[in-house]
Formats: structure tokens, sequence, C-alpha cells
């Protein structure tokens, strides 16, 4: 079974002397980004999808044994709410084709005062190639619900394991792929603090129980606020040795 550890985004000026030596031009941040990690999370997508060019263009760039996951576009997941989602489902299957074997998953983050739609929901999920994997991040709390679960198993779907203020925090594996985001500890602002040792070790328990019982795992660290995150995935790396 994989494990992989990364952060959510690459390129923050703030990662200055964290990640980046001073003045490296952003261009060149990815390539010094691979160089200590093997997977990211594209986050950039959920604001302005790339053209299907600039997939390529990363599948090239991109080294061996490196994967990339990509988050949905706020068109599907904010504007409309994942109705009628063949057309972005076409969009996003052909973009991940040309990402080739760097491509992870594909997360769909659905807005926090997103209610419950089992209908919506397994709609959209029957609208997805099955070769592309997907994570859902059910932030809003009347999706944790064992049917939705099953829903999301039918399909193959991961259920995202979600740490951050305000969240639902439910270790529930529903695909093969176990998908963590890591949002920050702070338990007023989303995004804030930094993990202590002894936070990040009892993810590293859970990591190798998942792993132990045949799952892949991905995390991701989105506390990207002075280089949290980055020395956040570090640790937890060291913590697991991998």
């Amino acid at each position: 079974m994989s494990i992989r550890i990364g952060t959510s985004g690459w390129s923050y000026d703030h990662w200055e002397d964290v990640l980046y030596p001073p003045g490296l031009p952003s261009w060149e941040r990815l390539g010094r980004y691979v160089r200590e990690f093997d997977t990211v999370e594209l986050n950039a997508s959920f604001y302005r999808w790339p053209r299907d060019t600039t997939f390529a263009g990363w599948r090239r760039r991109l080294p061996d044994g490196f994967g990339m996951s990509v988050k949905a576009s706020r068109g599907l997941t904010h504007a409309k709410r994942l109705y009628a989602p063949e057309g972005w489902s076409e969009r996003m299957a052909r973009s991940w084709h040309q990402l080739g074997d760097r491509r992870e998953v594909l997360l769909v983050q659905l807005r926090p005062d997103h209610p419950r739609d089992d209908a919506r929901l397994d709609w959209f999920l029957g609208s997805v190639p099955d070769w592309v994997r997907v994570a859902v991040e059910l932030r809003h709390p009347s999706w944790q619900h064992d049917d939705v679960f099953a829903l999301l198993e039918r399909h193959h779907a991961a259920s995202v394991v979600m740490s951050g203020a305000h969240l639902p925090c439910v270790l529930r594996a529903t695909a093969r792929t176990v998908y963590v985001r890591l949002h920050g500890p702070d338990h007023e602002h989303l995004y804030g603090g930094s993990y202590s040792d002894d936070d990040l070790r009892w993810w590293a328990d859970r990591v190798r129980e998942w792993s132990a019982a045949g799952h892949d795992v991905l995390v991701y660290f989105n506390n990207d606020g002075g280089g949290h995150a980055v020395h956040n995935a570090r640790t937890l790396r060291w913590i697991l040795g991998v």
C-alpha cells in the first residue's frame, strides 16, 4: 500500500526560506517542490480550470512516480452545486487524460452550506468515468450518514477525512484510497495553526491503520500560513518513514 504526503498548493510567496530559497522565480517553485515531495494537491483549478495543454505540460514536467491531485472547479461545486454535471465531468475527464500517469485523485469540495442531497451526489458520481478516482469533501454535517457513505462506496469514491475548525472529522474509509485534508489545528479559524508533534503522531497512527487495512493513503496539509503545511508534512513523513 502506498502512503503519500504533500501540501495543498505549492506556489506561495510566504514559503520563501521555508521551502524555496530567496529570489527563486515562481515558475521554478514546482521543480523545487518535487525534489522533496512526491504528491501535491492542485488548488488553483478551483478558481480557474487549466487548459488541457497545461495538464499535458505537467505530465511532461513532473517526475516518474509523482502524483498530482486536482480540485474540481467551483463552477461545478459552488455555483451549480453539482447540478447538471455532465459538461464539467466531460471536461475534467479530458484534462485527466492529459495528465496521464501523473494523476492521483479528483477532489470535489462541496460548499459548507450545501446540505445532504443523495440523488444529486449519486447523479454526479455516475457522470464521472470509472477510471477517474474521486474524493468528495462533504462539509455540511447533514452528509455524515451511513447511507451517504454506502453511496460513496458504490461509486468507489472516497469520503474526505477532514481536520479543521468547525468541520466534521469522520475517520471513514469508503474507497481503496483514503484522502486526508488537514486544514489546521486551530479550533476557531480554518487553515490556522501548526499541528504539534503529538497531533502528527496521532495522525500517523491513523495512516498506519488505514494502510494495514489495505488502503492507499493521501495526506495533504492546507495550513499554508507561515509555511506550517511544509513543516507539518515534513514531520509526518519523518514519523512514518516515507
